[in-house]
């Protein structure tokens, strides 16, 4: 299978939607309730450029297999070197080696833009996203209990972090 991790283009946009939307109605990945709309997704996407934060894309034969990039973690200016990252993978190639193709490439832009600490905001029962951050050095730092609210039931988050020399 050949995968091509690249910059995220606009082209992309209807492919990074359909995995959002399908993360925000059956996972407890966005704690978002409501599907989004390419409207939505365009200026969310043109933000992120104009605030200098990178979207990267997986692409499989045309088609967008992926999406990761990171952006404000708080905004405040001392936490600028600090972001909040995000790698989602249509379900279609959950288990293909696309996330970890996405999670270095992030990784690697990440220190080349001189970021010192990325964050994961991660719900606490997804063991399989736990494990994966842990195979790129992410540590647990931190556990909020009852912090969000999906699908009838408080869920719990736990925080992981990646520090960079």
């Amino acid at each position: 299978m050949q995968i091509t991790i690249r910059p995220a283009e606009t082209k992309d946009l209807p492919g990074i939607l359909e995995i959002m939307n399908h993360n925000i109605l059956h996972s407890t990945a966005v704690y978002d309730y409501v599907p989004k709309s390419l409207d939505e997704i365009q200026g969310w996407f043109n933000e992120r450029q104009q605030d200098g934060f990178k979207l990267i894309a997986a692409e499989y034969n045309g088609s967008v297999a992926g999406y990761a990039g990171y952006g404000i973690f708080k905004p405040k200016a001392g936490y600028r070197f600090t972001v909040e990252h995000s790698v989602y993978v249509s379900e279609e190639f959950h288990g293909k080696g696309i996330g970890k193709l996405l999670m270095a490439e992030l990784i690697a832009i990440a220190k080349k833009e001189g970021i010192h600490s990325m964050i994961g905001v991660i719900d606490a029962d997804n063991a399989a996203s736990i494990a994966f951050h842990k195979q790129f050095g992410f540590t647990e730092t931190g556990f909020l209990k009852q912090a969000g609210f999906k699908f009838g039931r408080w869920l719990d988050v736990t925080f992981m972090q990646l520090l960079f020399d």
